[in-house]
């Protein structure tokens, strides 16, 4: 009996209802994919944003190398364009030993007389011993009527053939006298000129001097001094066309006269000419823009600019590959959660 009661009191156990009940008690499958899933999800997360902001870092690199690329270009083209409208002055020197084509001075004296004109080396004048007489005269001396293409005056040149030796220092020294006691101020003018061969040869001499007096400076000397001009020769060398000018270093002593006081109504003049040194010096226009150099910095630029637009499209190749990975990943994901 005891056992039958205890057979009666204990409650009847179905199979199907133990395993419900285990079921109940123990994880489902389910739940641990979706735990695990859950876990995955932020990792993965993290390291497509993470490469989705180093694909806009690079996007952004290369469109700022993109600007710098840009704005060589347009610098190397701009400075081009300035070096090309504004050349350099290139200044060399050119040593000689003797000019050949001797320099021509063009006197004008008024109404002074000429005394004496000389060439003279190593920069020796002998002593004045009568200054106020005609002496001798061992140069080339030309004179030319023409009319002054600026006042239509009608204009007396003497013209005088040039020192030419440079390594023996030749000179030319000149004497004037003038008996004119009306004016304030007595001076005699003068002009330096290319090629004193140019004008014993022109056909027209009266038109090569008012084309000289044009081109070139004038320049005077006063009484009761020795004024001693040392030139120098400058050639400058344009695009279509080239100049000479002259460039003087003067310097004047005063003439101590020794005449008797009524004698001394008569001026005396005293010039002389001599080359400073034996440098020509030649100015020519050089163009700094090279131009095959600023063609290869342009290529270098456009290359740089299509190797930054090669590395853009490889970029955006590279983020849709991931984005479509990611896609596919989520994908999976969600159909083994489902």
């Amino acid at each position: 009996q005891f056992s039958d009661d205890d057979a009666q009191q204990s409650p009847t156990v179905h199979p199907e209802d133990s395993e419900d009940k285990l079921d109940a008690d123990l994880p489902s499958s389910n739940d641990a994919e979706n735990d695990v899933a859950g876990s995955n999800l932020p990792i993965g997360f993290n390291k497509a944003c993470v490469k989705n902001v180093f694909a806009v870092l690079l996007i952004f690199i290369y469109l700022l190398l993109t600007a710098v690329a840009l704005l060589l270009a347009y610098l190397t083209i701009t400075d081009f364009k300035e070096k090309l409208s504004h050349p350099v002055m290139s200044v060399t020197f050119k040593e000689v030993d003797l000019f050949e084509a001797a320099e021509g001075i063009a006197l004008y004296p008024g109404k002074a007389k000429l005394l004496s004109c000389k060439h003279h080396h190593h920069d020796h004048i002998p002593p004045l011993v009568l200054p106020r007489q005609p002496g001798e005269s061992d140069c080339m001396i030309e004179e030319v009527t023409y009319t002054d293409p600026y006042s239509n005056h009608t204009r007396q040149a003497m013209v005088i053939r040039g020192p030419t030796d440079v390594r023996n220092r030749e000179l030319v020294f000149l004497q004037f006298s003038q008996n004119e006691t009306e004016e304030d101020f007595s001076s005699i003018s003068y002009m330096l000129f290319y090629k004193f061969t140019d004008m014993t040869q022109s056909s027209h001499k009266a038109e090569f001097m008012k084309d000289c007096e044009r081109n070139y400076s004038m320049w005077t000397f006063s009484g009761g001094f020795r004024t001693w001009v040392k030139m120098s020769l400058i050639k400058t060398y344009g695009k279509e066309h080239e100049s000479v000018e002259f460039r003087q270093e003067s310097s004047v002593v005063k003439y101590n006269d020794k005449r008797p006081e009524p004698e001394r109504a008569n001026e005396l003049f005293f010039i002389v000419f001599e080359w400073r040194d034996p440098f020509i010096q030649e100015v020519r226009d050089v163009i700094t823009a090279n131009p095959w150099n600023t063609i290869a910095i342009l290529c270098g630029v456009f290359m740089a600019l299509f190797k930054v637009a090669n590395f853009a499209k490889l970029t955006i190749q590279w983020i849709r590959r991931i984005r479509r990975a990611h896609r596919k990943r989520k994908g999976k994901e969600m159909v083994s959660v489902t």
